[in-house]
Parts: structure tokens; C-alpha cells; sequence
């Protein structure tokens, strides 16, 4: 019986899925996530005024940059060539949270699921690290894909997005 997990050999041993037969296709990736603080802290990221600096405009820097090393911190994902990151934050007063969603794209043999993913997390983690000494009980949640398309499973987006 054939296992869904393709990151599995027939001997049950993790491997890089070979994808060199695969066709090149244009593949984007959207993906979103939320952090949520205290109002106060909510209040700084949102002034621009935080003792280290524009907490959005780095952690922008920061999700782009995440996007491009994502092979190098999940081990059997692929380098890819990326064409365009775009990451958006939402700051929403009502729930004092921040949402970043960023778009993925490339053209290649292989989704950007994971680099979409990553881009969320690393944004979501440079808001943290740099409001932390303000705020140590900010939660990130509800990291997920919203959408993908391009090779030979075409578009995906989950129910309800």
C-alpha cells in the first residue's frame, strides 16, 4: 500500500522526493497567520514607536528573508528559484493582534507551500522578538495555507478561505 507521506522511501527511511520529472510550472503560494498581544503592547507596534524600530517593516524584511532560507531550515524541502514574496500585516485594535499573510511565488517543479509558511512564521517570530520585553505572553496561532496553485494538483484553497 502506497503511503500519502511522500517524504518516505518504500523502506520507510525519510528522503528529498525526487521531482526532476515533474513539469515546471508558474506555483504560488498564499499563507496567513496571527499573533495576538496585550493592548498596550498593541499600541507600540502600531505607533511605529517601539524602543527597537518599526516592528512591521522589519518583520517584512524579516518574512521575505524566511521565505528564501526555507531549505535551509526544513530539511527535505528544495531550493528554489523564487520569483516574488509579498507579505501584508493587518493590524486589527479590536483583538490587538497583527496578521501576516504572504504570497509566494516561482517557477519550478515544486510547490512554495512551505516558503509561503515560513514567511508567515519568521514575520510572526520578528513581531515576538522584538516586543517581547514589553509583552512575553503574545500567542501566535492559526499559521495555515489559504490558497496554492500550479502544477499537476492545480488550485487548493481550504474550505471556508
Amino acid at each position: 500500500m502506497n503511503s500519502p507521506l511522500t517524504h518516505f522511501d518504500a523502506q520507510g527511511q525519510a528522503h528529498m522526493v525526487d521531482v526532476s520529472a515533474k513539469v515546471e510550472t508558474h506555483r504560488v503560494a498564499r499563507a496567513s497567520g496571527v499573533i495576538r498581544m496585550l493592548p498596550s503592547t498593541f499600541a507600540l507596534v502600531a505607533s511605529g514607536q517601539a524602543k527597537k524600530g518599526d516592528v512591521i517593516a522589519v518583520a517584512r524584511i524579516a518574512a521575505i528573508q524566511g521565505a528564501k532560507r526555507t531549505a535551509d531550515l526544513v530539511p527535505l524541502c528544495h531550493p528554489l528559484p523564487i520569483t516574488r514574496v509579498a507579505v501584508d500585516f493587518e493590524l486589527d485594535a479590536a483583538t490587538h493582534s497583527v496578521r501576516c499573510t504572504a504570497q509566494v511565488e516561482s517557477f519550478g517543479r515544486t510547490g512554495v507551500e512551505m516558503e509561503a509558511l515560513t514567511a508567515v512564521q519568521v514575520g510572526l517570530l520578528t513581531v515576538y522578538d522584538m516586543c517581547k520585553a514589553a509583552d512575553r505572553g503574545m500567542v501566535m496561532g492559526e499559521i495555515r495555507v489559504l490558497h496554492k496553485s500550479g502544477g499537476k494538483s492545480g488550485d487548493w484553497s481550504p474550505e471556508g478561505a
